[in-house]
């Protein structure tokens, strides 16, 4: 039996929940539609903004602020589209994680504006992101909020 595994096995899984968004601006017919993303420091992932809740926060609280945070931009939470979970592991410890989404809409400021633990933020078109986006539950939360604008 390997070290790590000794370390691990019999130990409950430690659980996290974080927040997101999938902010959307688009012209008045849908088809230029654009999504916010990030690359996170360090990373060559294009992701969306999320992250972990403040103490007296709720999910919904956390996704706006790190939407503002991570991207430079305010957005207007709409509505809830669901969540992604998945397993990681952080110094031979492994985590279930839920990360709870909302479709956002753009209401101001500038992607420059983004804070340090993102190199980069930017707006790309809907259909660049259904390809480009590195996570599989991202991309489907990028397709409930597209869905959700042609209800």
């Amino acid at each position: 039996m390997s070290t790590d595994k000794k370390r691990t096995e019999g130990r409950p899984p430690t659980r996290e929940f974080s927040a997101g968004g999938v902010v959307l601006r688009s012209d008045a017919d849908r088809d230029g539609a654009e999504v916010l993303v990030i690359v996170p420091r360090g990373s060559r992932n294009l992701a969306l903004p999320k992250g972990g809740a403040d103490e007296g926060e709720t999910l919904v609280q956390a996704a706006t602020r790190e939407v503002r945070e991570e991207t430079g931009v305010t957005a207007e939470p709409m509505e809830e589209l669901g969540d992604v979970r998945y397993w990681y592991s952080r110094k031979r410890r492994r985590i279930f994680k839920t990360v709870t989404f909302w479709r956002f809409e753009y209401r101001s400021g500038d992607t420059a504006d983004h804070d340090h633990e993102v190199e980069d933020a930017r707006w790309v078109p809907v259909a660049r992101a259904r390809r480009e986006l590195s996570f599989p539950g991202e991309r489907e939360m990028l397709e409930r909020a597209v869905a959700a604008l042609d209800r």
